[in-house]
């Protein structure tokens, strides 16, 4: 490949990306390459508006199209895959985006839609209802593929048009995000406690629920342990019973 036509083409991607600031590409007929960016410009409008309907929302259309103009101009995306645009825009946003008006969660939120995509085309096979044995507690377990326990300091899952908080609360988020054995995602509220529990499954990989009940009593400042067991049962089972956890 020539120096010459490495520049041409160099040229040709500037131009693609800020119209506004780069040359016009040698013996290339404006009017054209408008139409051609447009189109390029159309697409990654169109992928992000579908993936991030609630920012979409929040924002009018001179703020979002600004955001959408500003990723596609500045963020060199590392895969060809319309699927993996919501990851490159994510890591646009940590690392690149540099705007003191954004919404103060927007990250999060972006963050939290996200996921709600990457579940839903998870390459993972659902599964079905689980039935336990009568020694369930002494049969390991494990946090499912298809759930994600996730913390925000902002309540990302009730943002929305009627409800945009300029602060974050004093306490942050817990949430889980799964598919259920539909191929429903869904999303999940849980406590403290309840966090605490499936990311120590999700870092050791498996463990008996008689195992994790004496872990968190240990590491809970509550002075009755059998409080924490027969709190920790009872959210063992209801994870069981929506797949959270499987056995």
């Amino acid at each position: 490949m020539s120096k010459q036509f490495q520049d041409l083409q160099q040229a040709f991607t500037d131009y693609l990306r800020t119209p506004r600031t780069a040359a016009l590409p040698k013996d290339m007929a404006k009017d054209r390459l408008e139409v051609y960016r447009q189109l390029l410009f159309n697409n990654i409008d169109s992928f992000l508006t579908n993936n991030f309907p609630i920012l979409r929302q929040l924002l009018d259309d001179q703020q979002w199209f600004e955001l959408v103009d500003d990723f596609y101009a500045q963020h060199p995306c590392q895969t060809p895959y319309f699927t993996k645009i919501p990851e490159e825009f994510i890591a646009y946003l940590q690392h690149e985006r540099q705007a003191d008006t954004d919404l103060p969660f927007l990250l999060e939120l972006v963050h939290y839609e996200w996921v709600e995509m990457a579940l839903s085309i998870a390459n993972i096979s659902s599964l079905g209802e689980q039935t336990l044995g009568a020694d369930w507690l002494t049969q390991p377990m494990q946090l499912s593929s298809l759930a994600w326990p996730l913390v925000y300091q902002f309540p990302v899952h009730k943002i929305g048009p009627a409800f945009i908080p300029l602060t974050a609360p004093a306490q942050p988020s817990f949430l889980v995000v799964y598919r259920n054995q539909h191929d429903d995602v869904l999303f999940l509220e849980i406590t403290p406690m309840t966090y605490h529990l499936l990311v120590l499954l999700q870092e050791q990989g498996s463990m008996t629920p008689e195992a994790c009940l004496q872990q968190l009593s240990q590491s809970s400042p509550h002075a009755n342990p059998e409080i924490i067991r027969e709190g920790g049962t009872t959210i063992m089972l209801a994870l069981l019973a929506k797949t959270i956890l499987t056995q």
